[in-house]
């Protein structure tokens, strides 16, 4: 099945070049593009597109409060976040509105469409500059997993945590432990209800500051 997608941006030019970009994709399918945050979330709930190519700077509302009212609507729906915004105030605050992405305009084409593939697996991708924000954001506030948490993991659902905070795919865990896909997600119900998470980000977040994986 090829990712849908919808492209956001009040730039006709942007749009024009995202689409140049992504048509030629054999994986990729454009239903349809938006200049304002209204035609998004009016075409959002029309389409049910995968993912939402999201410019942040929009004419009527932000798309940060677009994200937000399209994920109440369309929880299905991804949002990855495309925007020449770098800085801190917005990289938190599209994430908190739920996007599971957040590419800069600056990067390269591949970055975006691995982005895009990434995201389609229902996986979160960051950006590595801006990563390190949300993990320097981390360690530096209080987490919601009790200390002693990992001890109640099984030996199993640690393999399973490592892989997945490491970005894995469950496909890809399933085959290096030769398990199923079905016990891999079942192992990351478990894990996230165990440390109390609810996302992939507050994972990786989690991994991270217990030592887990190195940032």
């Amino acid at each position: 099945m090829k990712i849908q997608l919808l492209l956001v941006d009040d730039h006709a030019v942007v749009r024009s070049g995202l689409r140049m970009l992504l048509q030629s994709e054999p994986d990729v399918e454009i239903l349809g593009e938006a200049s304002t945050a209204a035609q998004a979330i009016a075409l959002a709930q029309s389409l049910r597109p995968t993912i939402i190519l999201m410019d942040i700077g929009l004419p009527d509302l932000s798309g940060i409060a677009a994200t937000r009212e399209i994920k109440k609507i369309c929880p299905e729906t991804a949002v990855l976040a495309l925007t020449i915004h770098e800085d801190e105030e917005y990289f938190f605050k599209i994430l908190e509105a739920g996007a599971s992405g957040y590419v800069p305009k600056r990067a390269a084409p591949e970055e975006l469409l691995t982005a895009i593939r990434t995201v389609a697996r229902g996986e979160v991708y960051l950006y590595p500059s801006l990563a390190k924000l949300l993990v320097r954001d981390f360690l530096t506030q209080p987490h919601t997993a009790s200390e002693n948490s990992e001890n109640d993991l099984t030996a199993r659902e640690q393999e399973v945590l490592l892989r997945l905070a490491e970005g894995d795919s469950n496909d890809k865990i399933a085959s290096a432990l030769v398990i199923s896909v079905s016990t891999v997600e079942r192992h990351r119900e478990n894990i996230m209800r165990k440390l109390n998470l609810h996302s992939r980000a507050e994972l990786v977040r989690y991994a991270i500051r217990k030592g887990i994986i190195q940032a």
